[in-house]
């Protein structure tokens, strides 16, 4: 954990290179959001209105990154080690990684999960087994952050999936200036699981 820190803090991350966890990355182009521009497609937030699912941070980090992982492994890619899974677990702990989880009743239905430095957040990996819940899980993200008033998320490297929900691009000098100043403020450390009720961000709908 204390590794995964350092290493955050200067702005580099862990990359798998051919499926197996063995290069720190720090990519020329690089993949941020700001909290507030976040966007909802209309089919996006009817999936949301229709399905009301609940909202929670941190109640079950380890089987978010659990569930990450085993997407990752139907997809024949297992960067997502035990070594990094009980770095994280470590970090979850000291109150640095979060989870953003959207649940049906019981069952967790998606999330995500990653690292909170100042007034960044760094994205690490989300799930989903039911459409549309790892967007919604996105969203929740932005709007938690939003009011906590971080500046950004770092999306790290650029998807369809993350443009669409209102990434944006940047050149690395550019980000590694944001981010030099973002991870040296103020930032909230410990758990985040009272965030939704003070937030009143209980269900899904509640994000629209």
């Amino acid at each position: 954990p204390e590794l995964l820190l350092r290493v955050y803090k200067e702005g580099i991350f862990p990359w798998p290179e051919n499926d197996s966890l063995k290069l720190w990355f720090c990519p020329e182009v690089r993949c941020v959001m700001r909290p507030a521009d976040i966007k909802i497609s209309k089919s996006l937030k009817k999936s949301m209105r229709q399905n009301n699912y609940l909202l929670k941070i941190d109640s079950d980090f380890e089987q978010v990154l659990e569930k990450c992982a085993e997407l990752f492994s139907e997809r024949n890619a297992t960067w997502i080690t035990d070594e990094l899974k009980s770095a994280f677990i470590s970090l979850h702990e000291m109150g640095y990684a979060h989870s953003f989880e959207v649940w049906d009743n019981n069952e967790l239905i998606g999330g995500l999960y990653g690292l909170s430095l100042g007034t960044q957040f760094s994205g690490e990996s989300m799930f989903h087994r039911v459409s549309d819940a790892s967007k919604m899980a996105f969203v929740f993200l932005s709007r938690v952050l939003e009011n906590l008033n971080f500046d950004f998320v770092d999306c790290q490297v650029p998807t369809s999936h993350l443009m669409s929900l209102g990434a944006c691009t940047m050149e690395k000098s550019d980000f590694l200036s944001w981010h030099k100043e973002a991870v040296h403020n103020s930032g909230r450390i410990g758990k985040w699981n009272d965030l939704c009720q003070s937030l009143n961000l209980a269900r899904s709908i509640d994000l629209i």
